[in-house]
């Protein structure tokens, strides 16, 4: 039985939405042979239980949380003084065992803290780093590590980056031999800033199937599985990419506003339907941060049923892929820094 640990209070439209989507997943087919313990105020949880006529479903065990991160919280304050807090717990809960991930939409800040602090990393990894994915013009996601948990990064960070990416790649996404492309400025080996040229050489001689660097106009043509880059560029460009796309968005819904003919209107609503699709976050679900002992998704402070059911879905595919072992036995072969 996979145990999942889910802060019910977290996010914008918590607890109904993180209630609903809890529900929804145990009683889909993915969601056979999954317990999601529901980490919050048991009477607020216990309440909307009831809403959803899920009220005594022993796949949905209610773990009692009495303190609660806001969104505005300092995340290292909020985590020392309130040790009791839902995000704490669920951090707790991975650590004693008792689940194998944990999922939040609550304070982004703090639930990185949690996971550095209470599960702890891998040995070997310094700085564990968010992955997140892109679209590509292939329909297939490639994956951008890091996102936005590390800045003023060295290259070792980077070369751990790489191949916790690699491996997520591989063993979650399912995608065999995964390529891996170091974010710079050119293609060429003597393109980059410092940490760019001072990286290549390490990720070169990782146990991956590195292809080198890849510039950002190509980066969303879908030939690479897995882009490397410092917190601080991957946040950049991981915004960037947002903001064009809700720019596309804008245009197509003008365009279709100007339409003639039903045809047109047909062919545009089409297209804006993918260009939403592509973008939507509910889709994706969480991003994961690598390089812990477990697994730590944090999904969009708006997240609604549907993505917290995604969330869900994602966590327990990563469970039942043996991600983290492999990630294990993969730091295990590796030489001593």
């Amino acid at each position: 039985m996979i145990s999942i640990a889910l802060d019910a209070v977290g996010g914008d439209h918590a607890p109904a939405a993180i209630v609903r989507g809890a529900v929804d997943f145990v009683r889909s087919d993915i969601g056979e042979g999954v317990r999601v313990l529901l980490v919050g105020d048991a009477q607020i949880i216990a309440a909307e239980l009831v809403a959803c006529e899920a009220d005594g479903d022993t796949r949905l065990p209610v773990v009692h949380a009495p303190q609660f991160v806001t969104m505005e919280e300092h995340p290292m304050e909020a985590i020392r003084k309130k040790p009791e807090s839902s995000i704490s717990l669920c951090a707790k809960l991975v650590k004693n065992g008792e689940a194998q991930a944990t999922l939040s939409a609550g304070n982004t800040g703090a639930c990185m803290l949690a996971a550095l602090l209470i599960i702890e990393r891998l040995p070997g990894i310094s700085r564990p780093p968010i992955a997140s994915l892109l679209p590509t013009e292939t329909g297939r996601h490639c994956l951008l590590v890091d996102a936005g948990s590390n800045v003023d990064c060295q290259p070792s960070h980077l070369a751990d980056f790489a191949l916790l990416g690699a491996l997520y790649a591989e063993h979650v996404l399912g995608i065999a031999n995964p390529s891996v492309a170091l974010l710079s400025n050119g293609e060429e080996d003597t393109k980059g800033n410092e940490l760019v040229k001072k990286s290549r050489p390490l990720l070169q001689d990782l146990p991956i199937n590195f292809v080198g660097n890849i510039e950002s106009s190509h980066l969303f043509e879908g030939g690479v599985d897995v882009i490397v880059a410092d917190g601080f560029e991957g946040n950049i460009l991981l915004k960037a990419a947002e903001g064009m796309g809700k720019l596309a968005i804008v245009h197509v819904q003008r365009t279709l506003a100007e339409a003639q003919t039903d045809g047109e209107r047909a062919v545009l609503k089409s297209a804006l339907k993918k260009l939403i699709a592509a973008g939507d976050y509910a889709e994706y679900g969480g991003a994961p941060l690598l390089g812990v002992n477990g697994l730590s998704l944090i999904a969009h402070g708006r997240s609604n049923a549907r993505a917290i059911f995604s969330g869900l879905r994602l966590a327990t595919q990563a469970v039942r892929s043996g991600y983290v072992n492999a990630v294990k036995s993969a730091l295990e072969g590796m030489p001593q820094k």
